[in-house]
């Protein structure tokens, strides 16, 4: 039996089975999951997650924005170093909207780079 990566969010294919995804897409899921899932939500791992959604009506800043890099590398790397190198993150504070931008290399693969936005349009 080999290992199936679930694609995120949760969903059936075509044929009604559980849907399934690429391991390169199945990383970009990982990162997505830490990063809008709040502290608190996964009850055996209270920790995990980046409170990004948390943000959304709080006021919106540089100061924020660098605040929000510092947390989201160290959580990535706290709950995500085992799969990926995490080679830089980006925040930008555009209106009312948070941009994310992660740099990530799947351990022994080549650099990818994952845009994530949250509040505001995309």
């Amino acid at each position: 039996m080999s290992a199936v990566d679930i694609d995120f969010p949760l969903h059936f294919d075509p044929l009604g089975h559980t849907a399934a995804t690429t391991s390169e897409d199945h990383l970009r899921d990982m990162i997505e999951q830490f990063l809008f899932t709040n502290p608190g939500e996964r009850v055996n791992h209270p920790d995990f997650g980046s409170g990004l959604l948390h943000l959304v009506f709080g006021p919106n800043s540089p100061e924020l924005a660098a605040a929000v890099q510092f947390t989201v590398q160290a959580g990535l790397q706290r709950w995500l170093g085992d799969v990926i190198d995490v080679q830089a993150v980006e925040v930008d504070s555009v209106d009312a909207s948070l941009h994310v931008t992660v740099s990530y290399a799947p351990k022994g693969g080549e650099t990818r780079t994952g845009t994530f936005t949250t509040g505001g349009a995309p």
